[in-house]
Protein backbone atom coordinates (compact mmCIF):
# COMPACT_ATOMS: atom_id res chain seq x y z
CA UNK A 1 0.00 0.00 0.00
CA UNK A 2 1.18 3.65 -0.77
CA UNK A 3 1.00 5.46 2.22
CA UNK A 4 1.94 9.10 2.83
CA UNK A 5 1.45 11.50 5.72
CA UNK A 6 -0.84 14.71 6.16
CA UNK A 7 0.98 16.99 8.81
CA UNK A 8 0.55 19.99 11.03
CA UNK A 9 2.94 21.66 13.24
CA UNK A 10 2.60 24.54 15.58
CA UNK A 11 4.37 26.53 18.32
CA UNK A 12 3.16 28.87 20.87
CA UNK A 13 5.53 30.95 23.40
CA UNK A 14 3.60 30.43 26.50
CA UNK A 15 1.96 32.48 28.52
CA UNK A 16 4.94 32.80 31.15
CA UNK A 17 8.27 32.50 29.07
CA UNK A 18 10.19 35.74 27.01
CA UNK A 19 10.89 33.71 24.21
CA UNK A 20 10.47 30.60 22.24
CA UNK A 21 12.98 28.12 23.20
CA UNK A 22 11.22 25.24 21.25
CA UNK A 23 11.36 24.19 17.61
CA UNK A 24 8.91 21.81 15.58
CA UNK A 25 9.19 20.61 11.77
CA UNK A 26 6.62 18.93 9.74
CA UNK A 27 7.85 17.39 5.88
CA UNK A 28 6.41 14.44 4.01
CA UNK A 29 9.25 11.99 4.97
CA UNK A 30 10.27 14.06 8.62
CA UNK A 31 8.64 15.53 11.31
CA UNK A 32 10.32 16.54 14.78
CA UNK A 33 9.79 18.66 17.86
CA UNK A 34 13.24 19.90 20.28
CA UNK A 35 12.63 21.33 23.21
CA UNK A 36 15.69 23.63 24.02
CA UNK A 37 17.55 24.81 27.27
CA UNK A 38 20.15 27.02 28.87
CA UNK A 39 19.55 30.50 28.92
CA UNK A 40 17.85 33.13 27.29
CA UNK A 41 19.61 32.53 24.08
CA UNK A 42 21.15 28.69 24.49
CA UNK A 43 17.56 27.06 24.23
CA UNK A 44 16.75 28.76 20.89
CA UNK A 45 20.16 28.03 19.05
CA UNK A 46 20.04 24.48 20.84
CA UNK A 47 16.67 23.06 19.54
CA UNK A 48 16.99 25.29 16.05
CA UNK A 49 20.77 24.24 15.28
CA UNK A 50 19.09 20.55 15.79
CA UNK A 51 15.96 20.70 13.85
CA UNK A 52 17.82 22.46 11.17
CA UNK A 53 20.52 19.54 10.82
CA UNK A 54 18.08 17.38 10.52
CA UNK A 55 16.05 19.14 7.77
CA UNK A 56 18.04 17.38 5.34
CA UNK A 57 16.78 14.42 5.82
CA UNK A 58 13.30 15.67 4.52
CA UNK A 59 14.44 14.95 1.03
CA UNK A 60 13.92 12.13 -1.94
CA UNK A 61 16.05 9.68 -1.71
CA UNK A 62 17.17 10.48 1.72
CA UNK A 63 16.09 7.82 3.67
CA UNK A 64 17.84 4.77 2.36
CA UNK A 65 16.96 0.72 3.70
CA UNK A 66 18.30 1.16 6.92
CA UNK A 67 16.16 3.87 8.55
CA UNK A 68 17.40 3.73 11.90
CA UNK A 69 20.62 3.64 11.19
CA UNK A 70 20.24 7.05 9.02
CA UNK A 71 18.29 8.86 11.26
CA UNK A 72 20.76 8.20 14.37
CA UNK A 73 23.65 9.31 12.14
CA UNK A 74 22.02 12.70 11.46
CA UNK A 75 21.04 12.91 15.39
CA UNK A 76 24.83 12.27 15.67
CA UNK A 77 25.80 14.88 13.34
CA UNK A 78 23.35 17.39 14.62
CA UNK A 79 25.02 16.48 17.85
CA UNK A 80 28.45 17.28 16.53
CA UNK A 81 26.86 20.61 15.28
CA UNK A 82 26.14 21.90 18.75
CA UNK A 83 29.22 20.75 20.04
CA UNK A 84 31.01 23.39 17.16
CA UNK A 85 28.36 26.06 18.30
CA UNK A 86 29.45 25.72 22.42
CA UNK A 87 32.89 25.95 21.25
CA UNK A 88 32.47 29.12 19.12
CA UNK A 89 30.63 30.55 21.58
CA UNK A 90 31.34 29.82 25.03
CA UNK A 91 28.28 32.05 26.54
CA UNK A 92 26.12 28.70 24.99
CA UNK A 93 28.45 26.12 27.02
CA UNK A 94 24.90 25.54 28.88
CA UNK A 95 22.59 24.96 25.89
CA UNK A 96 20.93 21.58 25.48
CA UNK A 97 17.62 20.45 23.72
CA UNK A 98 15.44 17.46 23.85
CA UNK A 99 14.65 16.18 20.83
CA UNK A 100 11.61 13.54 19.33
CA UNK A 101 12.12 12.81 15.85
CA UNK A 102 10.50 10.67 13.03
CA UNK A 103 12.02 9.69 9.51
CA UNK A 104 9.27 8.05 7.21
CA UNK A 105 9.51 5.65 4.56
CA UNK A 106 5.98 4.20 3.16
CA UNK A 107 4.82 2.13 6.12
CA UNK A 108 8.06 2.10 7.76
CA UNK A 109 9.07 4.84 10.64
CA UNK A 110 12.56 5.35 12.69
CA UNK A 111 11.66 7.09 16.02
CA UNK A 112 14.66 8.75 17.84
CA UNK A 113 14.12 10.45 21.22
CA UNK A 114 15.92 12.05 23.87
CA UNK A 115 14.72 14.06 26.55
CA UNK A 116 11.52 14.55 28.16
CA UNK A 117 9.53 15.68 24.92
CA UNK A 118 7.11 12.89 23.92
CA UNK A 119 5.62 11.18 21.36
CA UNK A 120 1.99 9.38 21.40
CA UNK A 121 0.55 7.53 18.89
CA UNK A 122 -3.50 7.21 18.27
CA UNK A 123 -4.52 3.42 17.06
CA UNK A 124 -7.96 2.20 16.39
CA UNK A 125 -8.87 4.45 19.48
CA UNK A 126 -6.72 4.16 21.81
CA UNK A 127 -3.71 6.80 23.12
CA UNK A 128 -0.13 5.34 23.59
CA UNK A 129 2.62 7.02 25.05
CA UNK A 130 5.32 5.68 22.50
CA UNK A 131 8.27 7.54 23.63
CA UNK A 132 9.86 7.21 27.62
CA UNK A 133 10.92 10.46 29.46
CA UNK A 134 14.41 10.81 30.43
CA UNK A 135 13.85 12.55 33.90
CA UNK A 136 15.76 11.26 36.91
CA UNK A 137 12.26 10.53 38.60
CA UNK A 138 11.24 7.85 36.04
CA UNK A 139 15.12 6.67 35.99
CA UNK A 140 14.23 5.74 39.99
CA UNK A 141 10.66 4.50 39.55
CA UNK A 142 12.46 2.23 36.97
CA UNK A 143 15.51 1.41 39.17
CA UNK A 144 12.97 0.86 42.03
CA UNK A 145 10.44 -1.44 39.82
CA UNK A 146 13.93 -3.46 39.23
CA UNK A 147 14.39 -3.74 43.14
CA UNK A 148 11.03 -5.30 43.23
CA UNK A 149 9.92 -1.51 45.44
CA UNK A 150 8.73 1.77 44.37
CA UNK A 151 10.41 5.09 44.31
CA UNK A 152 9.67 7.58 46.87
CA UNK A 153 6.77 9.61 45.79
CA UNK A 154 8.19 13.38 47.30
CA UNK A 155 11.85 12.56 45.53
CA UNK A 156 10.29 12.07 42.28
CA UNK A 157 8.17 14.75 42.32
CA UNK A 158 11.46 16.82 42.67
CA UNK A 159 13.29 15.44 39.98
CA UNK A 160 10.44 15.31 37.86
CA UNK A 161 11.97 17.89 35.41
CA UNK A 162 15.19 17.00 35.86
CA UNK A 163 16.66 15.45 32.47
CA UNK A 164 19.71 12.99 32.68
CA UNK A 165 20.18 12.69 28.82
CA UNK A 166 19.78 15.60 26.26
CA UNK A 167 21.86 16.56 23.20
CA UNK A 168 23.98 19.50 24.20
CA UNK A 169 27.13 18.59 21.95
CA UNK A 170 28.66 16.55 24.83
CA UNK A 171 30.00 12.26 24.20
CA UNK A 172 27.46 9.64 24.95
CA UNK A 173 24.76 11.85 23.75
CA UNK A 174 22.55 8.78 22.25
CA UNK A 175 19.26 8.49 21.60
CA UNK A 176 16.60 5.82 22.05
CA UNK A 177 16.09 4.33 18.29
CA UNK A 178 13.50 2.15 17.05
CA UNK A 179 11.69 0.68 13.83
CA UNK A 180 7.63 1.00 13.64
CA UNK A 181 5.64 0.10 11.21
CA UNK A 182 2.64 2.54 10.31
CA UNK A 183 -0.57 1.71 9.40
CA UNK A 184 -3.35 3.70 7.50
CA UNK A 185 -5.40 5.34 10.25
CA UNK A 186 -2.71 6.17 12.68
CA UNK A 187 -2.48 9.71 13.86
CA UNK A 188 0.72 10.57 15.73
CA UNK A 189 1.69 13.59 17.82
CA UNK A 190 4.97 14.92 18.97
CA UNK A 191 5.38 17.59 21.52
CA UNK A 192 7.33 19.57 24.08
CA UNK A 193 6.51 18.79 27.43
CA UNK A 194 4.71 22.48 27.35
CA UNK A 195 2.37 20.77 26.07
CA UNK A 196 2.12 17.37 27.49
CA UNK A 197 2.48 19.15 30.94
CA UNK A 198 -0.58 21.23 30.89
CA UNK A 199 -2.83 18.61 29.06
CA UNK A 200 -3.41 15.54 30.59
CA UNK A 201 -3.43 12.29 28.53
CA UNK A 202 -6.98 11.92 28.34
CA UNK A 203 -7.60 15.56 26.69
CA UNK A 204 -4.74 14.63 24.68
CA UNK A 205 -6.61 11.74 23.11
CA UNK A 206 -10.19 13.88 22.97
CA UNK A 207 -8.30 16.41 21.13
CA UNK A 208 -6.92 14.10 18.45
CA UNK A 209 -10.12 11.64 18.53
CA UNK A 210 -12.41 14.52 17.70
CA UNK A 211 -10.48 16.99 15.24
CA UNK A 212 -10.15 15.54 11.68
CA UNK A 213 -7.88 18.10 10.40
CA UNK A 214 -3.70 17.89 12.07
CA UNK A 215 -3.72 21.95 11.99
CA UNK A 216 -6.79 21.77 14.14
CA UNK A 217 -5.89 18.94 16.08
CA UNK A 218 -2.57 21.31 16.96
CA UNK A 219 -4.00 24.79 17.28
CA UNK A 220 -6.51 22.94 19.75
CA UNK A 221 -3.79 21.37 22.02
CA UNK A 222 -1.98 24.39 21.77
CA UNK A 223 -5.16 26.31 23.30
CA UNK A 224 -5.76 24.26 25.92
CA UNK A 225 -2.24 24.02 27.59
CA UNK A 226 -2.69 28.23 27.05
CA UNK A 227 -6.01 28.09 29.07
CA UNK A 228 -4.00 25.74 31.73
CA UNK A 229 -1.70 28.25 32.77
CA UNK A 230 0.99 28.00 29.33
CA UNK A 231 3.90 28.06 31.87
CA UNK A 232 6.62 26.76 29.18
CA UNK A 233 6.35 27.28 25.50
CA UNK A 234 4.34 24.90 23.59
CA UNK A 235 5.16 22.75 20.44
CA UNK A 236 3.08 19.90 18.89
CA UNK A 237 3.29 18.36 15.43
CA UNK A 238 0.86 15.75 14.16
CA UNK A 239 0.92 13.51 11.51
CA UNK A 240 -1.79 11.29 9.64
CA UNK A 241 -1.23 8.16 8.05
CA UNK A 242 -3.19 8.15 4.96
CA UNK A 243 -3.31 6.74 1.33
CA UNK A 244 -0.83 8.96 -0.72
CA UNK A 245 -3.23 9.12 -3.91
CA UNK A 246 -5.68 10.70 -1.56
CA UNK A 247 -3.30 12.98 -0.29
CA UNK A 248 -3.67 16.87 -1.26
CA UNK A 249 -0.75 19.04 -1.55
CA UNK A 250 0.32 20.37 1.39
CA UNK A 251 2.32 23.36 0.37
CA UNK A 252 6.07 22.27 1.70
CA UNK A 253 7.44 21.50 4.86
CA UNK A 254 6.37 23.29 8.17
CA UNK A 255 8.99 25.11 10.54
CA UNK A 256 8.03 26.58 13.87
CA UNK A 257 9.17 28.02 16.75
CA UNK A 258 12.95 28.99 17.09
CA UNK A 259 14.01 27.27 14.00
CA UNK A 260 11.02 29.15 11.99
CA UNK A 261 12.83 32.26 12.72
CA UNK A 262 16.26 31.31 12.27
Amino acid sequence: MNVAIRYAAGSDIGCSRENNEDSGYAGVRLIAVADGMGGYAGGEVASSTVIGSLRSLDAPGAEGDDLVAILGRAVAEANEKLRAVREERPDLSRMGTTLTAMLWSGQSVAIAHIGDSRGYLLRDGELFQITQDHTMDQLLKAEAEQQGGTADPAESSRLSHVLYRVLDGRDDREPDLRLREARLGDRYLLCSDGLSGPVDAQTIYEVLSAEPDPSQAVARLIQIARDNGGPDNITGVVADVVEAPHLDDQGGPQIVGAAGNA
